[in-house]
């Protein structure tokens, strides 16, 4: 990946025409939240709008995220995403990252909805906007599949950027500020999301031994720095939370 100018050139892959499918649609129903698709170049890579600013992954500059503020405004925005997106058909000979199997057919999902694939525009580069990037994993799942794996990263639940443990009573309390913000309502998926936090992160480790047995990258070079044990460690404090987080969102 690469910046030209005004422009960033991606390699295109077979998933890459419904991808640009999805990006012109959430451009045209008026989603600002996304990179604008702009085509092809001459060596046929992948052509995007590029968005100036920052990304807050591993430092969060002027502590953006860590307000509750900056935690309501990326539950908002991954909302408009969510609205935007229910109105998408796809195309009939779609191709889809396969990464994460059947995970239902709701939406197309981002399904890496992170501190690492935003970028932050202070205004002072640009207009102000918050954008996500990385659509190349997006592919048909449920809204609380992307709600599980966002609200991981960005409270975050079980363990901070610098591998830190969060105190259980900030995370309950900042999972309720993501789902107030992102306006989900009704108790079920309230319950639901409390369940699928330790599934999501779970499938995480389990994308990363998989890698590790059969050498495919980058899985196996993650795993082998370490990042399958923290998904682990992740994936039992948040099991070992889940009344904690059901009571946060329902009370």
């Amino acid at each position: 990946m690469v910046r030209v100018g005004d422009t960033v050139r991606r390699p295109a892959g077979p998933h890459t025409p419904a991808v640009d499918a999805l990006l012109a649609h959430l451009h045209a129903v008026g989603f600002a939240g996304a990179p604008r698709p702009l085509g092809r170049d001459e060596r046929g890579r992948q052509v995007l709008e590029f968005v100036p600013g920052t990304c807050p992954y591993p430092a969060d500059p002027g502590g953006v995220l860590a307000s509750d503020a900056g935690l309501a405004r990326v539950a908002r925005l991954i909302r408009e995403f969510h609205d935007a997106v229910g109105g998408f058909v796809p195309p009939p000979d779609a191709v889809w990252d396969p990464l994460w199997g059947d995970r239902g057919a709701e939406i197309v999902a981002h399904h890496d909805l992170a501190a690492w694939n935003l970028v932050v525009d202070d205004g002072q580069r640009g207009d102000g906007r918050w954008v996500f990037v990385d659509w190349d994993g997006a592919a048909p799942a449920t809204r609380l599949w992307d709600l599980a794996w966002a609200v991981n990263s960005f409270a975050p639940m079980a363990e901070a950027w610098d591998g830190g443990d969060v105190p259980p009573e900030r995370a309950a309390r900042r999972l309720r500020v993501f789902a107030d913000a992102y306006r989900l309502d009704g108790e079920d998926d309230r319950r639901a999301l409390a369940a699928l936090l330790p599934v999501r992160t779970g499938a995480m480790r389990e994308v990363l031994r998989e890698g590790a047995r059969t050498g495919a990258q980058p899985w196996a070079r993650l795993d082998a720095e370490g990042h399958g044990d923290a998904w682990a460690r992740m994936t039992d404090r948040l099991e070992e939370g889940r009344e904690r987080w059901l009571a946060a969102l329902l009370g």
